[in-house]
């Protein structure tokens, strides 16, 4: 019976599919590879070398036919349209003057810059709150799997206390307190589940995922021998692409002011063709352009120098508020970086010492019950602890390499 119990249940595990793991640069890749974020950001630059390629078409040659002098045939005065008519075809085409043409590329170059900053923050923001999110994940999994381990520890301890009552070496009461304190366990194990049912739902939803699966992470959560992160703010304001957007953003203003000084130059246009009168045929030429007597693009290029000098605020900003993201996550990730490098170790293995010898002090007889579910309690705290530390650790060095610019 039981070896038959325990092929079937060896034959469901077969039959049930495995959970596919997933490592941080997997989610990374699946994330700048599928987001639909950086999609529509991609489509913004997209948008951008196509205005390119249109500002630097020159205008088009018009063809004009023209018949002048028409006018209804009467008995008494007959009309002849080959002789009494005039009639026009020429050419004519546009020119502008000032290097509008050039102008107008070098605005939209100045934008392809701006869109292609602004893709690149995209996938760094969508990269950090990857990065985030598979930590949390990660972390709220392993306190999930500590807990259940626990809960399976407490029922044997249960079940070992059941035997010592119903043999009459110890008192009732007893193990109504281990069965309470295997209740508390079991009641902290859902809400972990419920923590990492939510913390992985988080993270395929920062991926940018629609599907919500269960999976295994592969990428350890424990902090090992690392070299600390030293952050060079200078070369971090180089790499970010915020600040380089917003630098692009100066300089596609700046081109944006040169193309409406342009503009201020009147276009003309020159045309030459043919044109038949009274049975003549003859040449014709001219040329026309705008008087500019009211009209000189003034409220343009009023409006153009604000924006530069918006862009130029808005620059400072951008880059003050980058010094500052990078010193306050350098100084988190300094805090979190000790608390794991000189308190945690030391937590885990007093806590561990401390459930040890209140155990062995049980079993002597020289230690009661409340005392060794104390211990064994601080014990579980300490080990979520750890692993909520390490989690805000890992994040805190994500943070920090974002916050340089850095992706992985």
């Amino acid at each position: 019976m039981m070896i038959r119990a325990a092929l079937a249940v060896l034959a469901c595990l077969q039959a049930a599919p495995a959970q596919p793991p997933l490592s941080l640069a997997s989610a990374l890749e699946t994330a700048l590879s599928s987001h639909p974020e950086i999609a529509s950001a991609s489509a913004r630059l997209s948008q951008a070398r196509g205005a390119r390629k249109q500002a630097g078409l020159a205008p088009n040659p018009q063809l004009v036919i023209q018949a002048e002098n028409i006018r209804p045939s009467r008995s008494a005065n007959p009309f002849s349209y080959s002789q009494q008519t005039d009639n026009f075809v020429y050419l004519q085409q546009q020119f502008e003057p000032g290097a509008k043409r050039s102008r107008r590329a070098d605005a939209a170059e100045a934008a392809i810059a701006v869109a292609g900053h602004e893709l690149a923050a995209t996938r760094l923001a969508i990269a950090a709150a990857v990065k985030e999110a598979y930590w949390s994940a990660a972390g709220a999994q392993q306190t999930l799997d500590l807990l259940e381990a626990t809960k399976k520890t407490f029922q044997q301890i249960v079940e070992y206390h059941e035997i010592r009552v119903r043999e009459g070496a110890m008192a009732e009461s007893d193990l109504l307190r281990v069965r309470l304190e295997a209740d508390r366990i079991e009641l902290a194990a859902n809400q972990a589940r419920l923590d990492a049912q939510r913390a992985r739902i988080n993270l395929f939803r920062a991926m940018g995922q629609s599907a919500f699966p269960d999976t295994i992470f592969s990428t350890s959560i424990n902090v090992g021998s690392d070299p600390p992160i030293t952050p060079d703010p200078a070369a971090a304001l180089d790499r970010r692409p915020d600040v380089l957007g917003a630098r692009a953003g100066v300089e596609a203003s700046r081109a944006g002011l040169r193309l409406q000084h342009a503009n201020a130059r009147t276009d003309y246009s020159l045309f030459w063709g043919y044109k038949r009168t009274e049975g003549f045929n003859t040449m014709m030429g001219g040329v026309q352009w705008d008087l500019p007597w009211r009209n000189r693009n003034q409220g343009n290029i009023e409006s153009a120098a604000a924006s530069v000098t918006e862009a130029e605020s808005r620059l400072a900003a951008v880059e003050a508020t980058a010094r500052a993201e990078i010193e306050a996550a350098y100084q988190e990730y300094l805090i979190r970086r000790r608390q794991v490098a000189d308190f945690i170790g030391r937590f885990r293995k007093q806590g561990a010492e401390t459930a040890q010898i209140a155990q062995a002090a049980y079993r002597l007889g020289g230690a009661d019950l409340l005392r060794l579910l104390d211990a064994e309690r601080l014990r579980i705290e300490i080990e979520i602890l750890s692993v909520q530390a390490a989690a805000q650790y890992r994040q805190s060095e994500s943070a920090l390499q974002s916050a340089m610019g850095i992706i992985q």
